[in-house]
């Protein structure tokens, strides 16, 4: 037989590398989270103003969001091992840094320098599993894994980080990060072994580098400015202009370059394309919902830190059902699109019961239903989105494949915080409007508006999440994967699709 990536036996320790993968990508999701239940109390400590308290958040972002792609190309270049064990033990050290800052800066800085090391590591944990798993039923597997965690790790974020702010102290939320690092760290170095003639050594497309990093930075940092300072402020709609201009610069530069950074290829195909687009619309939602219920839980229903966390479970634990009993069982007996659609379509009827949301609304009746229907629809459609984006691709290209699933997923968030809280301001804003000349009690008046701009911004979450259907059934044309071995080497990622099957997979 050849000796090619499809052909080659399976590692031995893959699913000890699946241990040390996962913990890396759950550390990098509910970092995303774990410090916005802490930012109150590190502000006052800190003496961070109330205008620079949002670069806590924003830092992290920028540098996450702006480097993830330069991250996943780094990944092909040097190898996707070295650049996760790199990434991580840099995510560590950052994180020791921000736990002891002592001041605004050091704070600041040690977020982004965890954004840009989380930029390194988290392209390469996908692409290592994506390498790792060849096998159509174990891929299932371990995509199911990853999914869940990928979906799930910002509410155990929120968990985590009301435990360690109420019981500990905010600097809990940066050092707690060191131990899981540390540990993925060591695990991947003596157990994950990256298959051989995976890597790009092309050369750096500087250019590019420069071009996408910018353009990120200036989206997201648009999305953020028009949170702060409304849409129609100046440097809003600057900043989006230049995000534009400097992104279209990139795509031009990248069909011209001989070794681009984002190979047109990796995006132009239609299962990918069709992924990255519906991924990052339902990830707008999701994040969304996330600030929304937060405050809604502690500020109107006036419950502690750590029972918000826990009041997110039931999408915990939906989400870990529906990527691993549902997403990962059917993934290989039904094309993604028909485990996508419909999964974001049940997510849409959770999001949609909590429109109803009012003041005096049960937690029982309606967030704990809406919350489960959120979880099990994101999860069974997450699973084969995370395996389908890089499902076909060639070695070469893996990591910026990979890291073009995050980019989605981190602008998509910074896009959704940013849009819906907007969009729940201006709600608030006219309800006390309209309704300031009979109100009796100013406080009641204040919740209700509040409760009305929310249900206001989830309606929006509701159109997002049926346009992100709407995306996964029309584009994503793949058949159901149906041989016992992924394609590596580039072919058509249609491979393996009905009528195509040489090796048939026996059903569980």
């Amino acid at each position: 037989m050849p000796k090619t990536p499809d052909t080659v036996l399976p590692d031995p320790n893959r699913w000890k590398a699946l241990v040390f993968i996962a913990l890396a990508q759950l550390m990098v999701v509910l970092d995303a989270t774990i410090v916005n239940i802490a930012l109150p109390s590190a502000q006052q400590d800190l003496g961070i103003s109330d205008a620079n308290r949002q670069w806590v958040i924003t830092a992290y972002a920028l540098a996450f969001g702006g480097l993830l792609l330069f991250g996943g190309r780094i990944a092909d270049l040097w190898g996707r091992k070295r650049t996760f064990v790199v990434g991580l033990l840099g995510f560590a050290a950052a994180s020791a840094l921000g736990g002891a800052a002592t001041n605004e800066a050091l704070m600041l800085g040690s977020r982004a320098l965890q954004g840009a090391f989380g930029a390194l590591l988290a392209p390469a944990a996908l692409s290592l599993l994506a390498v790792t798993f060849t096998d159509v039923r174990e891929r299932a597997k371990a995509f199911g894994i990853f999914g869940a965690i990928a979906g799930g790790g910002g509410a155990v974020g929120l968990i985590l980080g009301g435990f360690l702010t109420e019981y500990l102290n905010w600097r809990w939320t940066f050092f707690v990060n060191i131990p899981f690092a540390i540990v993925a760290a060591a695990g991947a170095y003596f157990v994950i072994r990256e298959p051989a003639g995976g890597r790009n050594r092309s050369p750096l497309d500087i250019p590019g580098v420069v071009l996408s990093t910018l353009g990120l930075v200036a989206l997201v940092y648009g999305f953020t400015r028009a949170e702060s300072d409304g849409w129609a402020a100046g440097a809003t709609i600057g900043l989006f202009i230049a995000s534009a201009v400097l992104l279209a610069a990139f795509v031009v530069v990248e069909s011209k370059v001989k070794s681009p950074l984002l190979p047109l290829r990796v995006l132009m195909e239609r299962n990918r394309g069709g992924v990255y687009a519906s991924l990052g619309l339902a990830v707008i939602a999701m994040f969304g919902l996330f600030l929304f219920l937060t405050y809604y839980l502690q500020i109107v229903k006036g419950y502690s830190p750590v029972m918000t966390g826990f009041a997110f479970l039931p999408m915990i634990a939906g989400m870990i059902t529906g990527s691993t009993q549902i997403g990962a069982r059917l993934m290989t007996r039904v094309p993604p699109r028909l485990l996508m659609g419909p999964g974001f379509l049940v997510a849409a009827l959770g999001m949609l019961l909590l429109t109803q949301l009012e003041i005096g609304s049960s937690y029982a009746g309606l967030i704990l239903p809406a919350q489960l229907l959120l979880g099990l629809g994101m999860g069974t459609a997450f699973m084969p989105a995370m395996s389908l984006a890089t499902h076909g691709i060639e070695p070469r290209d893996a990591g910026v494949a990979s890291a073009m699933v995050n980019t989605s997923q981190q602008v998509g968030g910074a896009i959704g915080t940013a849009l819906l809280n907007t969009i729940a301001a201006s709600a608030t804003t006219a309800y006390i409007a309209s309704h300031a000349a009979g109100a009796t009690n100013e406080q009641l008046l204040q919740a209700q508006a509040m409760v009305h701009g929310y249900a206001s911004a989830i309606w929006w979450a509701v159109g997002i999440l049926v346009v992100s259907a709407t995306i996964a059934l029309t584009l994503i044309n793949t058949g159901r994967p149906g041989t016992t071995t992924i394609a590596g080497g580039g072919a058509d990622a249609d491979a393996g699709a009905e009528g195509e099957v040489k090796i048939p997979v026996i059903a569980h």
